[in-house]
């Protein structure tokens, strides 16, 4: 593997991601913002942000499957949620763990942010994800 992840001493802890990620190699995959459509353009869970980020996720992973690369090698993923607040947190955790294992993103996550936005793209789209990994 050409990721290692984990949280140092003194940084916040539990978080349902890891603080920092050490990659080598010199192949970079970037995935650029996946949302909740199908390949058509079909939306795919209107309304529901873990259903929208359950599928976001499935998207990514199949950026990086295209660049053959997984999520054992991101070394950073970015989320953009529409209307955030701490509230959504729970929603947003599901979406997660619905599709982690199906996707294997493993848990705690790579480095992430989260991020609260007016709107997206569409005004349907709850979620957009990024995703940056490192190939040997």
């Amino acid at each position: 593997m050409t990721v290692k992840y984990f949280t140092p001493e003194g940084l916040l802890q539990p978080t349902p991601y890891h603080h920092v990620a050490v990659g080598t190699g010199t192949t970079h995959v970037h995935v650029s913002g996946q949302v909740a459509r199908q390949a058509d353009g079909t939306p795919v869970a209107p309304g529901d942000l873990a259903g929208q980020l359950a599928h976001a996720l499935r998207n990514v992973a199949l950026g990086l499957a295209g660049a053959g690369a997984s999520f054992a090698d991101v070394v950073r993923l970015t989320f953009y949620v529409t209307r955030w607040s701490p509230e959504r947190i729970g929603d947003f955790m599901a979406g997660v763990e619905a599709v982690a294992e199906e996707i294997g993103l493993q848990l705690p996550m790579p480095p992430a942010s989260l991020i609260g936005v007016d709107h997206l793209f569409e005004p349907d789209v709850l979620v957009e994800v990024e995703a940056t990994a490192l190939l040997s």
